[in-house]
């Protein structure tokens, strides 16, 4: 899968509907943000990851910048440390030594965490304009490795983080499109365990379902039409990023 086109194109599509959209813009999927709080973050975590990707693990983490607040400035801005990331991350190795926060500690974490960290603000911003659900369809192996990215890593960094697993039960979560499914166990206080499954007929306390770009949207809990079934409050229980 190419992650850095993915970025590119996402970016490229999020700059024209956060111009759309305007500045002042609620961001209804993140609550208290505007556009210009959203394209600022961008900025910043694309500056950011950036560094990262030359930074070697033992080096630590890289120094978060902050964005500037005028709108047109942050737009340049970002535009600056998206290039460089693209640069970056197409010139270096995906094996070569980088600090990561998902024990990697390699380049190719940043490609991949970019794409889906891009693709999810694109969809913010398309969310600003209005669209209650807007018509953009995410690939489904796109939005599949994205799932697998959020169950397998982000949620297991922010239990690291100290946000723990607050409930006991197993959650099926099943891109049918795409053909993949997960078995996601939670025991209270514990790790999460994610497995992929090939059977999904196993019996599951709670199932979210529906075609890869649904659940993708699902678990960020951005508006979907994923089918949910079973124990909800376990799907509620998930830490989030």
């Amino acid at each position: 899968m190419d992650y850095v086109a993915q970025i590119e194109t996402q970016a490229s599509l999020m700059r024209s509907a956060a111009l759309k959209a305007g500045a002042d813009a609620p961001v209804p999927s993140c609550p208290e943000w505007t556009v210009l709080k959203l394209v600022r973050h961008m900025a910043e975590v694309h500056t950011w990851a950036a560094q990262a990707v030359v930074t070697a693990p033992e080096a630590g983490r890289p120094e978060w910048v902050k964005a500037p607040r005028d709108f047109d400035e942050a737009l340049s801005w970002w535009d600056t440390g998206l290039s460089l990331l693209l640069e970056r991350l197409r010139e270096t190795p995906a094996d070569r030594p980088a600090w990561t926060f998902d024990h990697s500690s390699r380049a190719a974490f940043w490609s991949r965490r970019q794409a889906h960290e891009t693709s999810i603000h694109r969809l913010d911003a398309e969310l600003a304009i209005g669209h209650e659900l807007p018509a953009l369809v995410f690939d489904p192996e796109f939005a599949a490795d994205g799932i697998d990215e959020y169950l397998t890593v982000l949620v297991a960094r922010r239990i690291e983080l100290g946000a723990p697993v607050s409930a006991t039960g197993r959650i099926l979560v099943h891109a049918a499109d795409a053909g993949r499914a997960w078995d996601v166990t939670l025991a209270e206080g514990k790790p999460l365990v994610v497995t992929d499954v090939h059977d999904s007929a196993f019996d599951a306390d709670a199932t979210l379902a529906g075609g890869a770009d649904a659940v993708y949207r699902a678990v960020y809990a951005r508006p979907n039409h994923a089918i949910v079934s079973g124990d909800e409050s376990l799907l509620a229980a998930l830490p989030r990023p």
